[in-house]
């Protein structure tokens, strides 16, 4: 076999293959043999049909299958011979299959680009916050009780007040005249400042439980009822029931409900938890900020292979997300091909950064030592609360050590281009 390698650009390259013609005949000789075995002739046995029998009546078919094959393993081993950092599918154009001649073609494929990052050191990386304030661990419990909150029957009075769920029947007309959806039975309201299609319904204090309330209501002028659309109706509603919400009180029964020991252990969870997640979100800040700054500096070409499987893993990532959250997917009706592109340009961001970090690591002879691996894994071990050799044995195969590995020396990087960012 022979290959020639042409820089087609920084992220791709065309290869001139030139696959012997003893491969071509061999992968004939075995498609025609298969093929054989296959169809039937009639006056021939299964497996027993000349091959010149089989040319003429599925040569043009057979053919097509070898040259896909073959312009397939050819560029294999041209990967192996050149050393190619393919990283997406090729492309492959001429060859034609000729009695004793090499099949020639070409194959253009995307290549991990060779970076070499400059003006890394003295960036600007404006320090993140992390911190969590009391109004926002009081907002998160608040949400807590909310959740557990009960609707119950009001007792001891029989009037309406603010903040009460009503349940009523209402009947509405239009300068006399009845309009669609113009009746409801059964249905609950709350008493609060609103609107009257978003079930907020003030008008209603100071009813009584089992009388009437009427009331004229304007609709939005962009309401989707045309018919009412921007025009005023007369309401009668009839009080069928005056509920209330019951509010659990924040003590100790309700943390133990939640899975605390008291309260004030419910709210120093609820302050860690806050404060996990805000470090989380202010990392993902920063990095983006870290490969916004190290692209500007550094404006390389990224192959599109790369980024789509940015794309993916980011796909896999949400839907995954979704899916442990037991919501179905399928159900969201997204449609895909927007979705990709709106997460294209994040993609090409994080793929430059990450190339652009593997660079500034050779550079800067950055490595992990086994001991440092050790220490993830205690650090996950720690941060997900399960045992440490839960996570020894999650990261024991050769590729999981590999990615954790890459990480962590990731990691070590980022804290050098901290380190030495503008004071």
């Amino acid at each position: 076999m022979k290959v020639q390698v042409e820089d087609v650009s920084a992220i791709e390259k065309r290869l001139s293959i030139e696959v012997d013609h003893a491969l071509v005949e061999k992968e004939l000789t075995a498609a025609y043999s298969n093929l054989s075995r296959q169809v039937k002739v009639p006056g021939f046995r299964p497996g027993k049909i000349p091959r010149r029998i089989l040319e003429q009546k599925f040569r043009s078919e057979v053919e097509a299958d070898v040259v896909k094959r073959v312009q397939l393993l050819g560029f294999i081993d041209a990967l192996k011979e050149t050393n190619v950092a393919a990283v997406g599918d090729p492309s492959f154009s001429g060859g034609k299959i000729e009695a004793q001649k090499p099949y020639a073609y070409s194959a253009r494929v995307e290549v991990k680009p060779v970076v070499v990052a400059k003006d890394y050191k003295g960036l600007e990386l404006p320090k993140s916050d992390e911190t969590v304030s009391d109004e926002r661990v009081n907002e998160q419990i608040e949400r807590m009780l909310s959740q557990k909150t009960e609707v119950v029957d009001v007792a001891g009075r029989d009037t309406v007040q603010k903040g009460d769920l009503v349940v009523i029947d209402f009947d509405a007309t239009k300068e006399g005249k009845a309009f669609g959806g113009n009746t409801g039975r059964d249905v609950t309201v709350e008493v609060a400042d609103g609107e009257l299609i978003e079930g907020n319904l003030p008008a209603l204090e100071g009813a009584k439980l089992n009388g009437t309330k009427e009331f004229d209501y304007t609709f939005p002028a962009d309401y989707r009822v045309d018919e009412v659309k921007g025009q005023t109706a007369h309401f009668v509603c009839t009080i069928k029931g005056i509920k209330t919400k019951k509010v659990p009180a924040l003590d100790d029964a309700f943390a133990k409900e939640m899975g605390d020991e008291s309260a004030e252990a419910l709210k120093s969870r609820v302050r860690k938890d806050l404060e996990r997640a805000a470090k989380g979100r202010a990392e993902v800040d920063a990095r983006d900020t870290l490969f916004k700054a190290l692209s500007e500096k550094n404006p390389i070409d990224v192959p599109q292979a790369m980024v789509n499987r940015g794309i993916d893993f980011m796909l896999e990532n949400a839907l995954g997300g979704l899916m442990r959250s037991g919501m179905d997917p399928n159900m969201l009706n997204l449609d895909w091909s927007k979705l990709r592109e709106e997460l294209r340009p994040k993609a090409l961001l994080e793929v430059r950064g990450q190339l652009l970090l593997e660079s500034i690591a050779v550079a800067e002879k950055v490595e992990v030592s086994e001991a440092e691996l050790e220490a993830r894994l205690a650090t996950l071990a720690t941060e997900n609360n399960v045992a440490l050799a839960v996570v020894q044995q999650q990261y024991k195969s050769a590729e999981a050590q590999d990615a954790l590995k890459n990480r962590t020396k990731e990691e070590k990087v980022i804290a050098f281009l901290r380190e030495h960012a503008k004071k």
